[in-house]
């Protein structure tokens, strides 16, 4: 398919209401408001292409960006293309799930992860953070540095209330990943957790919440999926 099939369809799946729910969320014109589940419609026909993913990122349309992510060939992304779609990443669907599942099951997951933590944009580092949660639940726990997490932990638990509003929603969630997806330190997560007790941040008046580190791990242990690796992130 071509970038200008493709946009047709997504624009033909567009709705107003889905539209108005993700403008509430960050999302912002030009886009044409498709559920995901349609988008996979797309992506099933596609399966992967690596250019038409780069291209569709390209536009600037936050659906398009999304099913970029989806048809993304993991093992042809360079680390430039990855870098430049998380500078392209305007809001938290995108930043926070697009490129970091693509940047997590491609060769540069951690090296990327480590280095976009360190950023002062908030996009970026929010970014960083959700792709490490994303390494930790993909790599055995024998390739993944423990020591390198346990001090994330320790971190997270000195910054998270300090830090900027999605890089605290980030942090928690990278808590979350380590106590439900890293055995060694699965009982430091939920210590670390405890500590931090809740976490505020700004959601946009959604009806989003933050979910408690400790009562979300317990629901991994209670649904039997706790440190079960994923085979992939992205969905």
């Amino acid at each position: 398919m071509t970038v200008k099939e493709v946009l047709s369809e997504l624009e033909a799946m567009g709705s107003p209401a889905i539209k108005k729910v993700l403008m509430n969320h960050g999302a912002r014109e030009p886009f044409f408001g498709t559920k995901v589940e349609d988008q996979k419609k797309i992506q099933k026909k596609i399966k992967k292409d690596y250019q038409l993913s780069l291209d569709l990122y390209k536009t600037g349309i936050s659906d398009a960006m999304y099913l970029a992510g989806l048809i993304a060939d993991e093992k042809r992304m360079t680390k430039n293309d990855l870098r430049n779609w998380a500078e392209g990443a305007y809001w938290y669907m995108l930043s926070e799930y697009t490129v970091p599942w693509v940047t997590a099951e491609s060769p540069f997951g951690w090296e990327l992860g480590l280095e976009w933590i360190e950023s002062k944009d908030e996009k970026i580092a929010s970014a960083g953070w959700s792709t490490l949660s994303n390494v930790v639940a993909l790599k055995p726990d024998s390739e993944l540095d423990l020591d390198v997490l346990s001090a994330f932990l320790d971190l997270i638990q000195e910054k998270i209330h300090s830090s900027q509003n999605r890089v605290k929603y980030t942090m928690n969630g990278f808590v979350i990943s380590v106590g439900a997806y890293v055995n060694p330190l699965s009982k430091k997560a939920i210590e670390t957790g405890l500590h931090i007790g809740k976490v505020q941040v700004d959601l946009g008046g959604t009806a989003c919440k933050v979910p408690l580190a400790p009562e979300y791990i317990e629901k991994c242990i209670t649904r039997g999926t706790l440190k079960k690796k994923k085979k992939m992130v992205r969905c």
